[in-house]
């Protein structure tokens, strides 16, 4: 049974539905927050007051486990770039997508901010486009939601990570201030290829911090 074609309307609203979950809220509230800060003496002469304690352990200084320092040290890592494995050049920007499926054989799954990474270089090589809001204009050209989907289709990351990242460009946008969905704010008037890269770079900068 063949795989029904997403396009770039259903994707966007997937992800903003995604967004809006329980579960994935508590992933956006939660990837930001660090250690409370020590609390300092009030007075002058608290601190001489106080008693001088030796640490048995290293370990006794940290204010947080040394999982978490590690855990939050991981999540600090930068995007994976991708590999040197050029895109289609010209022609493959205009074929249908379908006629790239065979590049998804034996192709590993990979983070959102990775599947990201792959959409910023097909808006960078192939162009960004803002009408009419399809998956690819006559020149190959693709909106945001567009290019997530064809860096799916030539292999990077499954329909899930697809999912999850249009969620974290609904992250990012509610966090300027946009509360609509990922096309409306791709199409709107003054709208230019620097402001969907700057986009796709500060999610990428998110979804990286938060170990996606």
């Amino acid at each position: 049974m063949p795989t029904p074609t997403l396009t770039p309307d259903q994707l966007d609203v997937q992800a903003t539905r995604l967004h809006d979950t329980e579960a994935w809220q508590q992933i956006v509230s939660g990837w930001g927050l660090t250690a409370p800060k020590p609390s300092l003496p009030s007075s002058p002469g608290t601190a001489q007051q106080l008693p001088v304690s030796h640490p048995a352990d290293w370990r006794d200084l940290l204010s947080v486990p040394v999982d978490q320092l590690i855990a939050d040290s991981v999540r600090a890592l930068p995007a994976t770039a991708p590999c040197e494995r050029p895109l289609p050049g010209r022609l493959g920007a205009i074929l249908p997508d379908r006629l790239h499926s065979w590049r998804r054989i034996g192709q590993p799954e990979v983070r959102p901010s990775t599947h990201l990474a792959y959409a910023r270089q097909i808006l960078t090589e192939w162009g960004w486009q803002n009408t009419p809001y399809r998956l690819r204009n006559a020149r190959g050209a693709r909106c945001i939601c567009g290019a997530l989907l064809t860096a799916h289709r030539l292999g990077y990351g499954s329909r899930d990570t697809v999912d999850r990242a249009g969620a974290w460009l609904v992250a990012e946008l509610r966090s300027q201030g946009w509360t609509g969905l990922i096309g409306p704010w791709n199409r709107h008037p003054g709208r230019t290829a620097a402001d969907a890269l700057a986009l796709i770079d500060a999610t990428i900068s998110r979804a990286a911090r938060a170990g996606q």
